[in-house]
């Protein structure tokens, strides 16, 4: 794993931690944060993706505020103060960092995904809407709905919607006013509700983790940027 520092648009300095696969990579994908920081959990999964030869590199979206912030699943100090300093804009100057390093790596645009976790599984969804990535991967979105439905119609690539059936964040109503977005605007999307996860299922290292609906959820995720990067 390296670090470097990505200058964005704005004027900031934003780092990011990439993993290279053993071989010269083809494709990329880049990782972004839940809500505790670009933590231990973060990185496993920037090298799992290393590992099936993508070029992963998660970027640092509190740099502004909080840079290295890390914070515990438990106690949560400071998680709703640094998300609450996000913007939209800031986001999409983030992600358009990471994209073009990727691109200066010589990663074709076409085969650069983009991964998020709740609230970086909204920002995946955001960077579709403003980046040409050939697929996007949203693991329990929160604030997709309402927040960025009016985005749906400026969607490039393939959208994948994960969401936990046990998720208290995420109402139904909020899954169903995306995918009914998404089909309005006839945009190219799958969605899974896999009953027994709650937020925050797939993460090892949180207490909600639910080993059988994480499995299958990795596995619908593997097969869906198999089917659009390959």
């Amino acid at each position: 794993m390296e670090t470097m520092t990505l200058i964005v648009a704005d004027g900031t300095q934003m780092n990011a931690y990439a993993v290279r696969p053993a071989a010269a990579p083809e494709k990329g994908i880049i990782v972004l944060q839940e809500a505790f920081g670009v933590n231990d959990y973060v990185k496993r999964i920037a090298q799992r993706f290393a590992e099936q030869g993508y070029l992963a590199i998660a970027p640092e979206l509190f740099h502004r505020t909080a840079p290295g912030f890390d914070a515990d699943y438990v106690k949560k100090e400071g998680v709703m103060e640094q998300m609450g300093a996000l913007t939209d804009d800031g986001l999409a100057n983030d992600m358009k960092a990471v994209f073009d390093w990727l691109v200066a790596q010589g990663i074709p645009k076409d085969k650069i995904a983009v991964i998020g976790f709740c609230m970086g599984g909204r920002a995946a969804y955001l960077a579709n809407a403003m980046l040409p990535v050939a697929a996007s991967v949203s693991f329990y979105g929160g604030g997709i709905a309402p927040t960025l439905l009016v985005r749906a119609g400026k969607l490039h690539g393939p959208q994948l919607l994960i969401w936990g059936g046990k998720d208290a964040h995420i109402p139904p109503e909020q899954t169903q006013a995306v995918a009914d977005a998404l089909t309005a605007a006839g945009k190219s999307f799958v969605e899974r509700t896999f009953p027994e996860g709650g937020h925050g299922f797939a993460c090892d290292a949180r207490d909600s983790y639910h080993e059988p609906s994480a499995r299958a959820a990795w596995a619908l995720t593997d097969e869906f940027l198999k089917n659009n990067i390959e």
